[in-house]
């Protein structure tokens, strides 16, 4: 490929509009063939959720997502499409919005590179191709998991308004495009920070090549103010909290309008306490970047590990960083090197420019993240709170993302020069089949990649609920096994009557209060009869709310080391517990919920580890299904209705036949039946779940004359799930349940 400059060449610089265009709806049809039909785990429910009711995220709060997000649903409210594919398509949109900018980024880089017009055309929709169908990039694409598509939508735009300054910047009025792509970078941070990545690449390509820009009083003039407003959009925050929506995270109030513009202008830095706080995410307590939390060496073999992903993720299934598609991924990088080094001959602004902005989506991440040990790498290093609780990919979309674009420019170069280093006088076509390369990725991710049919999450979800009595008290253990619920109660309405109460965040200090406030007899939500899976009745509407503890009671609560025993008055029986038991905040909490509520509201857990573990409470489960009801009481003595399991399957106890009505007529199991791939190995305790409880199931019907014909019934259906659990096998699975209530 021949390098000229942008007056030597004989290509138009003009944007080829509807060509990007068209490579965007390409993408965006990729991403609805394979879109997710509902919520699916970690932060999608609770995104989905939020945008839905206008509530508040976790910190840093994500504003412009969630009023961006609403008027998404309304926008396409004429659809008839469910809410949670709604917003799923806003991901996908957004995703298909960067795809329309690398195209403009690539053509233009392209225009730089070679005279042929068809070169630079083709080209772009190869950068485009690869680029969309990175694995990370793709899997975040046709599910709202996060709101990183938004963000990197903006810094699609930010570089293409950035080549397009370099060319315009002798005409007058172009620094327009300079205060755009600025505001759009700080309008993007009230999305989240992600979007503010390009601006030290934006401004040391400015410093460098048009530095007389920084001089122009006019251009200030009309900075700021785009700051202030752009920033500004963070009131949403202490407006929206002050209204107390049901999902209000940090609870960002503020007394005075003076301080919360301060906290929002200085990104938390001063101002009002409560939405600095939220602002600037002190609730994760990250170390400085200078305190490793793992060595830089193997942080950046973590990174290596999502970059072998990206390519050919279905080439293996080994979580090893290193295995067979390892030359596919070289490949790659090689290509994307190339790209880069070819921006940088041709263009020194836009070189400059790409290769900072490159290095800090990849490398500089990797330092500023500042991650603990990957989760499926270094299984050597304990304990397990050393390693990130799952895979953390999703940071390096952008990365991803502009890597396979730039892979793009390695492939046409290499296209182009094996046309004219071997067959000079021929059409640039002769050497076109090099170009199958980019299809490398859609054919090995597509498996890895789609979430078409996925409704694991919202279906875990609904059988959690359903399983509960009305008027329960549902503990969960953290955030993912939390948002589904929330999604299902505000989204989809069901069940609104369960309080659930999540065990991590009884550790802060407004989480509490919001549980005994939401929970007065004028906030509860009653209980929905016909939500009642053909077991549950309507029950008495509570009186009081879930604790008599004040707010100021709550605020003292910090726990510690019992120093004397202490006897507990359970309706049923005096629970002791004795001196030297460590209860942290949240398991006193979780106490006082329990007794002062226990007439009125009976009490689950999501699962007899965590929570009800640290209360020291197990001996007193009673599984009903999937969740453990408290029930404290002498459990060997003849309760009606319950069985024990034998010793080596646990020895829990089961409320058998609620549990074979919720197995066999309520709970439902899409997303579980003919599941190849289960990708993120991070949840397979769903599965898993499943898995045990019909193990379980197998043993305990064994033990009683009028189910015992059914054992086999359940070996069979926990030999499925385990299928389903190890990852998924080929072939044909056996049969599960058939009941999709709710469905």
């Amino acid at each position: 490929m021949t390098d000229t400059s942008p007056q030597a060449t004989s290509i138009s610089t003009d944007p080829p509009w509807l060509w990007a265009g068209l490579a965007a709806l390409a993408v965006f049809g990729l991403y609805v063939v394979t879109l997710a039909p509902t919520t699916a785990l970690w932060d999608a429910s609770e995104y989905i959720a939020t945008a839905h009711i206008l509530g508040i995220p976790h910190p840093p709060g994500n504003s412009f997502f969630v009023v961006f997000g609403r008027f998404w649903i309304l926008l396409l409210e004429f659809t008839g499409l469910p809410v949670a594919v709604r917003v799923n398509l806003l991901a996908a949109t957004t995703s298909a919005a960067t795809a329309f900018f690398w195209y403009l980024v690539s053509h233009r880089l392209l225009v730089s590179m070679t005279r042929e017009r068809v070169v630079a055309l083709v080209g772009a929709a190869v950068c485009v191709l690869l680029s969309a169908t990175a694995y990370t990039v793709w899997n975040q694409s046709n599910v709202n998991e996060k709101v990183y598509t938004l963000s990197m939508a903006v810094i699609g735009a930010v570089t293409w308004l950035t080549l397009r300054w370099f060319d315009r910047r002798d005409e007058e009025g172009a620094e327009r495009l300079l205060l755009l792509a600025g505001y759009l970078m700080v309008l993007g941070s009230t999305n989240h920070l992600m979007s503010v990545l390009p601006a030290p690449a934006f401004l040391l390509a400015l410093a460098i090549f048009t530095p007389s820009v920084f001089a122009k009083r006019t251009v200030w003039v009309r900075t700021v103010p785009l700051i202030l407003i752009g920033l500004s959009f963070n009131m949403f925050l202490p407006v929206r909290a002050e209204l107390d929506p049901v999902i209000n995270e940090g609870d960002p109030t503020c007394e005075a309008l003076a301080p919360a513009l301060v906290a929002v202008w200085t990104n938390g830095s001063a101002g009002c306490d409560k939405l600095a706080y939220n602002l600037a995410r002190k609730q994760y307590s990250k170390p400085p970047v200078s305190e490793r939390m793992a060595p830089f060496a193997d942080q950046l073999n973590n990174w290596w590990q999502y970059f072998d992903w990206q390519w050919g993720r279905g080439m293996e299934a080994s979580e090893l960083p290193w295995g067979a598609r390892t030359p596919v991924s070289l490949l790659f990088l090689l290509l994307g090197a190339t790209g880069l080094w070819r921006v940088w001959a041709t263009r020194r602004d836009f070189g400059v420019y790409m290769v900072t902005l490159t290095g800090l989506l990849t490398v500089g991440l990797v330092f500023y993240l500042n991650f603990k040990y990957g989760f499926s790498l270094n299984p050597e290093v304990a304990p397990r709170e050393l390693h990130e609780v799952r895979e953390r990919d999703y940071f390096f979309i952008a990365g991803f993302s502009i890597w396979g674009m730039l892979a793009g420019l390695g492939l046409v170069w290499t296209w182009v020069t094996l046309r004219d280093r071997f067959l000079p006088d021929k059409p640039v076509w002769v050497a076109s089949p090099i170009l199958l390369v980019a299809l490398f990725p859609l054919g090995l991710n597509w498996g890895w990649a789609s979430r078409a049919g996925d409704y694991a999450a919202r279906d875990w979800a609904y059988n959690l609920l359903m399983s509960v009595e009305p008027y329960a008290i549902l503990f969960t253990n953290g955030d993912n096994d939390t948002f589904p619920l929330w999604y299902l109660q505000e989204v989809e309405g069901i069940r609104q009557d369960v309080t659930v109460v999540v065990g991590q965040y009884l550790f802060t200090d407004w989480y509490p209060k919001q549980i005994e406030e939401m929970t007065r007899p004028e906030n509860q939500r009653r209980f929905d009869p016909s939500q009642g899976g053909g077991w549950h009745e309507e029950a008495p509407f509570p009186t009081r709310s879930v604790t008599s503890l004040t707010h100021e009671q709550m605020d003292g609560i910090r726990g510690g080391v019992l120093d004397q025993d202490q006897t507990l008055p359970f309706p049923e029986l005096n629970l002791v517990f004795p001196a030297g038991l460590d209860l942290d905040r949240a398991s006193v909490l979780a106490l006082r919920f329990i007794i002062d509520s226990a007439d009125e509201r009976p009490a689950y857990f999501s699962g007899t580890s965590g929570l009800m573990l640290d209360m020291a409470l197990n001996e007193f489960s009673v599984r009903e299904g999937i969740v453990s009801k408290l029930h404290v009481r002498p459990l060997e003595q003849e309760v009606p209705g319950l069985a024990q399991g034998s010793a080596p399957y646990g020895g829990e106890w089961f409320n058998l036949e609620k549990t074979l009505h919720l197995f066999d007529e309520v709970y439902s199991y899409r997303g579980l039946r003919d599941r190849d791939i289960w990708f993120d190995r991070a949840t397979l305790n769903i599965p898993w779940h499943f898995y045990a409880l019909a193990l379980q199931l197998s043993d305990v019907v064994a033990e009683v004359p009028e189910h015992a014909a059914r054992r086999q019934e359940f070996v069979a259906h926990s030999d499925a799930f385990l299928e389903v659990a190890n990852g998924g096998a080929k072939g044909t699975p056996v049969a599960l349940p058939s009941a999709d209530s709710g469905n």
